[in-house]
């Protein structure tokens, strides 16, 4: 668990700060959402969260030395490496045994013999984020990271990634009040630097595989969080 308290964040040249006085704790094992409306400091955040983002004033406390990593939509590999040549070069020898698993279960075994650039958008961000989870990680943040792939599908791999991390830790940045509702433990609602607090937290239903989610409560949490935006 990681504690932000009276973060500040202003980007040069900028009038207004993007992170005003944020207080917020995350790194907790599960599977959690980020979510604010455009424009509110998410990735920004993300990025802080990452150590890809300094300049920053505030405290942080509780951070030992974990491994952060951050996945974002339209992250690009080499064009010209296949895409099961490229998975296997950077998986960690003991993670290798992996590889199949998360390959079928993403629906990408039709596609380990092509090179990136000859993929989908869908199946772009699928091979990206496969290639994460393959690495040794304590907190892995999932910005838009399934991002033009269908719903079927992202149930499919939200489904995976809990049955098979269930001691990681998971941050999934989504535009989708419905879906961060439904899959994530806890929803952290990032708002305008004008607000406060600037972060609230909102309690999801935590969908996994065999689990039925009552309508009338997701509903509910959907509210919760468009209330709280």
């Amino acid at each position: 668990m990681i504690e932000y308290k009276n973060i500040n964040y202003k980007y040069p040249g900028a009038q207004n700060p993007v992170l005003n006085n944020l207080s917020c704790s995350v790194g907790e094992p599960g599977f959690h959402a980020l979510f604010g409306q455009s424009g509110v400091g998410k990735s920004t955040f993300a990025r802080m969260i990452a150590g890809q983002l300094n300049g920053f004033a505030g405290e942080i406390e509780g951070r030992e030395p974990i491994k952060v990593y951050y996945s974002y939509n339209l992250e690009r590999l080499p064009g010209w490496s296949g895409v099961g040549e490229h998975i296997d070069k950077v998986t960690p020898e003991a993670n290798k045994s992996r590889i199949n698993e998360i390959v079928e279960s993403f629906g990408l075994s039709a596609c380990i013999g092509s090179g990136f650039s000859k993929l989908s958008l869908g199946q772009r961000n699928r091979v990206n984020l496969a290639r994460y989870l393959l690495q040794d990680f304590d907190l892995l943040i999932m910005d838009e990271s399934l991002a033009n792939v269908d719903e079927a599908t992202r149930e499919q791999i939200i489904f995976k990634i809990k049955e098979m991390f269930p001691e990681k830790s998971f941050l999934y940045i989504s535009h989708s009040v419905a879906e961060v509702s439904r899959f994530c433990s806890n929803i952290l609602v990032l708002r305008s630097f004008i607000k406060r607090p600037q972060a609230l937290t909102i309690n999801g239903q935590d969908d996994v595989r065999g689990k039925q989610v009552v309508k009338k409560d997701l509903e509910e949490t959907m509210l919760e969080i468009v209330n709280a935006s």
